[in-house]
């Protein structure tokens, strides 16, 4: 009897110090990117004017672990970009030429994630790489995580950019870029 009583308060005893020590710690999971509900909206701005847009996410992957995002990456589909105000196909034109983002050469985009800094509750900085046009640039933003668990993730970020760091020079339109990314993944 007494070895019995031993036995089972020593194993009440390795699962109570598992619980401080993280061996009940979920293990990260991989979540495909949900491509025709992600996207990238944009808002560029010239003088006495503006115009809006998106671009559809292709693909991607993220990571969660314990209900937080920790990594991952997407691609942008920069072929597929849409002006979504009276400008339409032909400003679209104008934005896939070599003055732009030249998709004849580079049709994606590819933003890697290399940090996540939790700032509260959902809310979190961004840091990564975008590679576009052939080069890559650190873009940092702040993003609101609204759910990330084994079932899926879905995260917003509103930020501007400034167009002439990603290589896009084009004399006219104001080098700050309104963005809008919204990702699901499952």
């Amino acid at each position: 009897m007494k070895k019995a009583f031993l036995t089972l308060m020593s194993a009440v005893l390795l699962i109570g110090l598992s619980s401080f020590t993280g061996e009940n710690k979920k293990a990260p999971i991989t979540l495909n990117v949900v491509a025709d509900k992600s996207r990238v909206d944009w808002i560029g701005s010239k003088a006495g004017d503006y115009h809006t847009g998106s671009f559809t996410v292709k693909s991607g992957q993220v990571q969660v672990e314990n209900g937080k995002l920790t990594g991952g990456s997407f691609v942008i589909d920069l072929a597929n970009l849409k002006v979504t105000d009276g400008a339409g196909d032909r400003l679209a034109g104008h934005l896939k030429s070599a003055d732009f983002f030249d998709v004849a050469k580079f049709s994606e985009a590819t933003y890697t994630i290399t940090g996540v800094n939790y700032t509260g509750e959902g809310t979190c900085e961004i840091n990564g790489n975008l590679n576009i046009k052939g080069a890559t640039v650190a873009v940092k933003f702040n993003a609101n995580i609204r759910s990330a668990s084994e079932k899926g993730l879905f995260g917003q970020a509103y930020f501007s950019v400034d167009r002439t760091a990603l290589g896009i020079l084009y004399n006219g339109p104001a080098k700050d870029v309104q963005l809008a990314i919204h990702l699901f993944a499952k």
